[in-house]
């Protein structure tokens, strides 16, 4: 069992006081993250069908969650793993312009998550796709983006210290930009996620660019899925990659904690390039494929914010079953007990 128990632990707020805040960091956080973005909030599935290719596939080797249903002659649905194509599916429908976009409730079941201070087995996240032209798919454009979302980010810490005088504030002011190549020749000996806890301790919040591609040390920082985020185009210092994780230093885990995954979305051409490194070609015959490569899907750049993360982090919580209530191991459950630790 994976359960890090920090010292001499104890809430800022007590359970009345978490609920309530919860509810206010969730409304304002997605107030603002809408006006910075300009989105649009609308509802979103909680399953789709399956052998569509509109669910994702996160690192590619997670089961959905599927069922039959009764009067579609036991055709079989899926719980959603993540919206990431869906949400392209309904900017098309919408008929949304260059510069405007969605962002939904993103609730989800994923059976494989080992289970931990920062991992359920139920996911809810503010899911967003905004439509981009062209030319504004760039690194430039992607630290623009990050950059708006970060602001968001301090903005809410502030207004939530404010609110509960108990709790400090604690994000730097801006977020510092690191490849993952970078950090792989800047800390050779260690893991990924080594590499991560070492630079946000440092910066205190980090976005790391480069996520899914085979570095030259023949290892990619993280998985992901070949047909949603882009990680192979080149960009700079012969890097590639245009998409990352915005990751914050938790102080009470005395650790690295990503926040959110986003980037600049495939386009036919990188869409071709990822499913032939990933040797998944066979896809290009899905539903959603089809209708990228015929482009009837816009370009656009998305991603998801944890909101169990965001409140877990923002209240200065050591367990995300402090926020949302989910299943359990019995063991995790007496030992946070005994350890302050108060699981909903």
């Amino acid at each position: 069992m994976n359960l890090y128990i920090p010292k001499n632990y104890k809430s800022v707020l007590d359970v009345n006081q978490t609920e309530q805040a919860i509810k206010q960091l969730k409304d304002f956080f997605q107030l603002n993250l809408s006006s910075e973005l300009r989105l649009r909030r609308i509802t979103a599935p909680l399953f789709v069908k399956k052998g569509t290719g509109i669910n994702d596939d996160l690192n590619g080797i997670e089961r959905p969650v599927s069922f039959p249903i009764k009067e579609l002659g036991d055709e079989m649905a899926e719980i959603v793993q993540s919206l990431a194509k869906w949400k392209r599916l309904a900017l098309a429908d919408l008929q949304f312009q260059d510069g405007f976009g969605i962002y939904t409730d993103m609730n989800a079941i994923r059976p494989d998550e080992e289970l931990t201070n920062i991992h359920s087995l139920y996911v809810d996240q503010w899911d967003w796709e905004r439509v981009i032209t062209a030319e504004e798919r760039n690194l430039d454009f992607l630290k623009y983006i990050v950059r708006k979302i970060y602001s968001v980010l301090v903005r809410t810490e502030y207004f939530i210290t404010e609110n509960y005088l108990d709790l400090e504030p604690q994000l730097p002011e801006e977020i510092t930009f690191v490849h993952a190549e970078e950090l792989a020749k800047k800390y050779p000996g260690l893991t990924p996620r080594e590499r991560e806890n070492e630079e946000s301790k440092k910066h205190g919040a980090i976005f790391v660019i480069g996520i899914g591609s085979e570095m030259p040390n023949g290892e990619a920082h993280d998985g992901r899925a070949p047909d949603y985020d882009d990680w192979s185009t080149p960009t700079v210092n012969g890097y590639k990659g245009l998409n990352g994780d915005i990751i914050l230093w938790n102080d009470v885990l005395q650790r690295s904690f990503e926040i959110s995954s986003m980037g600049i979305r495939v386009d036919k051409r990188t869409l071709l390039e990822q499913l032939r490194i990933s040797g998944q070609e066979e896809r290009k015959e899905l539903l959603w494929h089809k209708m990228l490569l015929n482009d009837e899907l816009p370009l656009t750049i998305g991603g998801g914010i944890g909101q169990s993360r965001l409140c877990m982090f923002f209240l200065r919580k050591a367990h995300i079953g402090e926020i949302q209530s989910s299943i359990w191991p019995d063991e995790m459950i007496e030992i946070c007990k005994n350890s302050g630790i108060h699981l909903l």
